[in-house]
């Protein structure tokens, strides 16, 4: 164990942040820290970097913090951070370093890493020569961080790393961090960044903390689970207590019954309560969102097509996209994505080409101007106002779907917050039913409960989207392919962010630009062994080149879930295994063999949605 607090409380003013909290990092161990603003996350990296100190516990002589040994930590804040007239290389504690003689190996060793994270970092070499005060805001945070890394200590504190970092150099870190042997404890709101860099994750809710093993999608998938179960147990002890107090009314004045009637009552009595889950900030879909029309095979096709501007910016474009498809745009700011979103609405003529919008599309584009709303009235009005064959109820229930629920369906619209309003736009575009949705950054100024739930909402859709964001964990979530934008043009890529990530560093493996011989070589071993299968399936015979074609990633998909499917009825034969075990072995252990039943129905229910995620790619491949 390298650190370990027990029944810690930190206060702040007199009033307790965290109350009587465990944690614990153990080893080389990435851990993140979740929860709301204001919840105790940067209370607890500052308490850990030495800022704080615990409060004291006379009532429990074993409580604090204890360390294996001396550690060394370092924390990375937000604040100033460079004297003036300082080079980099002097702001940064480097300058030895460089100096003109043959270094020994450790210095040679600080030398090559201290190169490797200015690069990574988006840094020249020549800039390790310029007054660090001549930097701009966002890269002195980066020298900052590069300082902080140079350390190398036992524990480094990251709070909110991502904040100043484009999207390939967010990438470059997470495979740093992965690489670095020793712990890190990251608080960040890049859900996609956590996903790829820690191994556990804390939540602090109502000032303690969770642990929860494995990575952040993980753990909201065990926190929704736990709250199934919770409220699943709740809702049975209440009919319980309904039931019992039914019979206690109907007999107690009784003379023949009496007895009966206190009996039940006693029970009720020893009755431990089950406590009421709380609800979830996010509300998670699960119901097919069905658009009204099913629209045509082919929803847009471009021949030639030239977008941007007259005299300025052009970009040709030569795509399809069919029915059903869920589209991600990824590139630069400038490279297109918002101009080939408005000219697929539209709204902006394209320079010359043909494009062809399918029969039957009902098309619904929402981008940041749509959520400048100014409305008179409450959040209610407003939607009945566009839906007036619902009723007030119906209305209240479709709004509760987009987090507007109980008073919140009173508050004035012209109130609402940014995120507020896109989400209240979004409901109202979407109960509409359009079959093709265009969304240019849908989540800007969301908070995260309310990006799950449109994220939610989107994977519901049975529409064809097309989506413009910057969160990576967003587009992980809703799309299943990417289209590329460069100065080169547009790629398509058939798989999802993951898979492209991953891509990537196997281009960059086989040496960047590499050829197709190149990159297959560069592929991972799973990767290859799948392609290779292809070739035994009739009119597949042919490799794919740099990129994935759909009808490749299609079969990919359908081969993945086949190989899920397999391991979660493995899984389920498993669980149901061990239950019979336990019934053999120990018939009297109730409470152990109530856990291995819940372990085992979670097994099943887990077989048969991913049979259901078959079926339904199965069903979509081969209708369209």
């Amino acid at each position: 164990m390298l650190l370990e607090i027990t029944d810690g409380t930190v206060s702040r003013g007199g009033r307790a942040v965290l109350s009587h909290f465990d944690f614990a990092v153990r080893g080389t161990e990435k851990i993140a820290i979740v929860g709301r603003n204001g919840a105790g996350k940067t209370t607890l990296l500052q308490l850990l970097a030495g800022d704080l100190e615990l409060d004291a516990n006379e009532k429990n002589p074993s409580s604090g913090m204890r360390t294996a040994r001396k550690l060394t930590v370092s924390m990375l804040r937000q604040t100033g951070h460079f004297e003036p007239g300082q080079t980099l290389a002097g702001a940064l504690g480097i300058s030895s370093i460089y100096a003109e003689i043959l270094p020994e190996p450790d210095l040679l060793r600080k030398r090559t890493e201290c190169d490797r994270l200015l690069t990574g970092f988006g840094f020249r070499k020549e800039d390790k020569y310029r007054p660090a005060e001549t930097f701009s805001g966002g890269e002195q945070e980066k020298l900052a961080m590069i300082r902080l890394f140079l350390e190398e200590a036992d524990l480094l504190l990251l709070d909110e790393p991502t904040n100043h970092l484009d999207m390939e150099t967010t990438e470059w870190l997470e495979s740093w961090l992965h690489a670095y042997k020793k712990a890190v404890i990251i608080v960040s709101h890049d859900r996609f960044f956590l996903d790829r860099t820690a191994d556990v994750i804390y939540e602090i809710e109502a000032g303690s903390l969770t642990r929860y093993p494995g990575s952040y999608t993980r753990y909201r998938q065990e926190k929704q689970a736990q709250y199934q179960r919770q409220k699943k147990a709740w809702e049975q002890q209440q009919e319980e207590i309904r039931r019992l107090q039914a019979l206690i009314a109907r007999f107690k004045n009784r003379p023949n019954k009496a007895a009966f009637a206190r009996s039940r009552q006693k029970i009720l009595d020893r009755m431990v309560p089950v406590q009421k889950p709380a609800e979830d900030n996010a509300r998670i879909r699960t119901e097919e969102l069905l658009p009204l029309h099913r629209g045509s095979k082919w929803v847009f096709e471009a021949e030639d097509l030239q977008i941007g501007y007259p005299g300025g910016f052009r970009l040709t474009v030569d795509i399809r996209i069919r029915r059903g498809q869920k589209l991600a745009l990824l590139g630069p700011n400038g490279s297109g994505k918002t101009t080939f979103l408005r000219t697929l609405a539209g709204l902006q003529q394209p320079l010359k080409g043909r494009l062809s919008v399918g029969g039957h599309t009902d098309l619904a584009y929402f981008d940041q101007n749509s959520a400048a709303l100014e409305a008179e009235g409450d959040v209610l009005s407003w939607f009945r106002e566009r839906f007036p064959s619902l009723t007030e109820q119906e209305a209240r229930s479709r709004l509760a779907g987009y987090l507007f629920t109980g008073k919140d369906a009173r508050r004035q619209v012209n109130a609402l917050s940014g995120g507020e309003k896109a989400r209240l736009v979004l409901a109202a575009i979407l109960e509409e039913r359009p079959n093709v949705l265009l969304l240019d950054e849908p989540t800007n100024h969301m908070d995260l409960p309310a990006r799950e739930t449109i994220e939610s909402i989107l994977q519901a859709y049975r529409g064809t989207l097309v989506v413009i964001s910057h969160d990576r964990y967003f587009i992980r979530q809703t799309a299943e392919s990417l289209l590329l934008f460069s100065a080169d043009g547009i790629r398509a890529f058939a798989f999802g962010y993951e898979q492209y990530v991953n891509w990537k560093k196997d281009r960059e493996a086989a040496g960047g630009e590499a050829d197709a011989a190149s990159l297959r070589a560069a592929r991972t071993i799973r990767e290859q062994a799948m392609l290779e299968s292809f070739q035994a399936v009739p009119g597949r015979s042919h490799l794919p080149g740099a990129l994935p074609t759909e009808e490749l990633a299609r079969d990919w998909r359908l081969r993945e879930l086949e190989r899920d499917m397999q391991e979660a009825a493995e899984t389920y034969a498993c669980a149901e295994q061990a239950v019979q075990e336990m019934l053999l072995r120990d018939p009297d252990a109730a409470d152990a063999q109530e856990e291995a039943r819940r372990h085992r129905d979670e097994a099943q229910a887990a077989w048969t949605e991913s049979c259901l995620q078959w079926y339904e790619e199965f069903r979509s491949f081969h209708l369209q």
